[in-house]
Order: structure tokens, then C-alpha cells, then sequence
């Protein structure tokens, strides 16, 4: 990492770049209010001999030890990036909401938890147009029709769409309606994929996967990162642990660890990891009050009828009563609401 001097001219800055692409690296900039950072991606050998110490414009180097270089907070030199998302500021001091339904059933399903959610406060609406599932003879999704939906609710709400995408021929259908795509667990370290979505340059939400270590979910986002999409918001959502009294173990204590590793924004998702709609507001405090960014929650009007994780779900006329405890958790810890556009 290459660190400029503070009022470095364009001419020195393109100077260092100019140097560490002719030993066939990368550079990638990084632009702060004072000083400008370059980073210096290649191979170790190549990285070692750019010599740039002492050059003009040049304050000093730092060595990045992590094998993830991007994704690291020496590379941001403490400064934490913060998405803005139509208006909706994730990271940094803010806190956002992304709330609604696990699946797109219908159009009434949809509407009336985007109606619901919208209303009570949360910044995003969630929805997926294509599910993961464990049995290949479980719903799969609506596909199309259910970004056609979620487009609708978009146009309708003015609220901006996370969905998620599970396989890069859908990825065209997915940008046309996604202001977030969404990776899941299971799709963590498919690398084609992560390569294609860093390259789309949309926000990205990426969950961590189910055995993973946070290194690993690191290294995964470090595929977005290095294709230029520094959007990145990282998800812990749950990991798999000899425990059989709840769906998954929320790891709580990923959020301060990342806090320390990464600059990017961390949010949790506890409705996936507790699979029970009674422990999801307990779960969502914690969250907030170990200063994760944002929760993404699943609300449903109806969630006994729901096709996919019904029990999981907050139903609709409990969501703003949700939202105003964990708000209050937040403000507790420091965060600032993102505005209810």
C-alpha cells in the first residue's frame, strides 16, 4: 500500500500507478478527503522491488500481511466505507434496515409487506425472485415473474430491491431490477460468480457460508473487490455448530472481530440463523448493540401460509413495533438512522 502525500499532484499519483503496472501488477486507488492510497496488487517478488520509497509525492509504504489485501482496514488506513444506496447510507456511523419477505409468492404477498415495511421505517426491501434449496422438489422460486414483482413493488414504494442471484446467466434479469445483489451462504465461494458480480459494479450483500471461517468470507469478498465493485457489505447469518436447539449459531462476536479486520459494512442476519420469528428481535438487538451496520430481517403478511421459512418470518403487524426496539439499540450504540425516504 502505497501512501501518498497529503496535496500529492494527479501527475506524481499517475507516476506510482505508471510504476506498479510496468512490474505487472495492479493498481487500484482509493481516493480520501486527505491523503490518496494506492495499492500495489501482484506478486510478492514483484510487489517487493518497486522501489517507490522516497519518490516524489510518495509519504510512505505500508506491507499488507493479510492475504486478503482489499478487504483489509490497513488498506482503507482506517477509514470505513460507507454504501450509499439511493440515498441509504450503510457503514460507517449509519444503521440501515433491509426488511420483507424470504420469497416472492404473488403480487398481494409482496406489496402488502413492501407496504408494511416501507411504512414502519426500513430503508430496503428484500425479496427473492430465486431460492436455494436444500430438496431439488422444494419451491425454487418465481424466477422472472418474481422480478417482475419485485420491480413493481420498487416502482410502487420507491424502496430499493435486494435479491438475490444464484447463477451468472441470471445476471443480466437480476441488474435490471437489484440496486443490492444478494449472494447467499451457499453461493460464498463460488468464485466464477463472485468474479461476474465484482465486475457488474452493483452493490453487494455476501453472506458468509455456513462452515466458513471469516478469513474465508474475507478472501470472497476480496473476488468482488479486486474486479473494481468496492460496494461490499459482508452478512453473518449463522454457521453450522453441534447445536440442534435452534436452526443455526449466530456468531455475534464475527461483528466486532470483522470490525477490526475489514472496512467494509457488517450486517446480520438473524432470521436465517435462528429459524424461529420469536427469537429474531432478541437476536436483532444484540446485533445492533455490537455495532453491526444493519439487519436483514424477513417480514411476511402471512406467514403460517408462507411457501419457504414461514416460522422465521415476523409477521407484518409486528414489524414496526420491532423496528422501533432495535432503532433504539442503535441509537445506543452509536449509530446514526439512515433517513426514512
Amino acid at each position: 500500500m502505497i501512501v501518498m502525500k497529503e496535496g500529492a499532484t494527479p501527475d506524481q499519483i499517475r507516476a506510482v500507478v505508471n510504476r506498479v503496472e510496468s512490474v505487472g501488477a495492479r493498481a487500484h486507488l482509493s481516493e480520501g478527503e486527505i491523503h490518496t492510497v494506492v495499492g500495489a496488487i501482484g506478486d510478492r517478488e514483484q510487489v517487493a522491488n518497486l522501489d517507490l520509497e522516497g519518490s516524489p509525492g510518495v509519504d510512505h509504504l505500508v506491507p499488507i500481511t493479510r492475504p486478503y489485501k482489499l478487504a483489509s482496514m490497513q488498506f482503507r488506513h482506517e477509514r470505513r466505507t460507507v454504501i450509499d444506496i439511493d440515498g441509504r447510507k450503510i457503514g460507517g456511523n449509519h444503521f440501515a434496515t433491509i426488511a420483507g419477505p424470504c420469497t416472492v409468492e404473488s403480487r398481494d404477498q409482496l406489496l402488502d409487506a413492501a407496504h408494511t415495511v416501507k411504512e414502519a421505517g426500513a430503508q430496503l426491501l428484500r425479496g427473492g425472485a430465486y431460492k436455494p434449496r436444500t430438496s431439488p422438489y422444494s419451491f425454487q422460486g418465481l424466477g422472472e415473474d418474481g422480478l417482475r414483482l419485485l420491480a413493481e413493488a420498487k416502482e410502487v414504494t420507491g424502496m430499493p430491491i435486494v435479491t438475490e442471484l444464484m447463477d451468472v446467466r441470471d445476471l443480466d434479469a437480476v441488474l435490471e431490477v437489484a440496486d443490492v445483489i444478494q449472494l447467499g451462504a451457499r453461493n460464498m465461494q463460488n468464485y466464477t460468480l463472485l468474479t461476474e458480480v465484482g465486475r457488474a459494479g452493483r452493490p453487494v450483500l455476501l453472506k458468509r457460508g455456513l462452515s466458513a471461517t471469516l478469513d474465508e468470507l474475507l478472501m470472497s469478498a476480496e473476488y468482488i473487490l479486486k474486479e473494481g465493485n468496492t460496494d461490499v457489505m459482508l452478512c453473518e447469518r449463522g454457521i453450522r455448530t453441534f447445536e440442534t436447539g435452534y436452526r443455526f449459531t449466530l456468531d455475534l462476536m464475527a461483528v466486532p472481530v470483522l470490525k477490526e479486520l475489514t472496512h467494509l459494512p457488517i450486517i446480520v442476519d438473524p432470521s436465517h440463523a435462528a429459524g424461529r420469528r420469536d427469537l429474531v428481535p432478541a437476536l436483532s438487538m444484540a446485533a445492533a448493540a455490537a455495532g453491526a451496520d444493519g439487519v436483514v430481517v424477513e417480514v411476511h403478511p402471512d406467514p403460517e401460509k408462507a411457501i419457504c421459512d414461514g416460522p422465521q418470518q415476523l409477521r407484518s403487524e409486528d414489524f414496526a413495533s420491532y423496528l422501533r426496539q432495535m432503532e433504539q439499540v442503535a441509537e445506543i450504540a452509536g449509530k446514526e438512522l439512515a433517513s426514512r425516504v
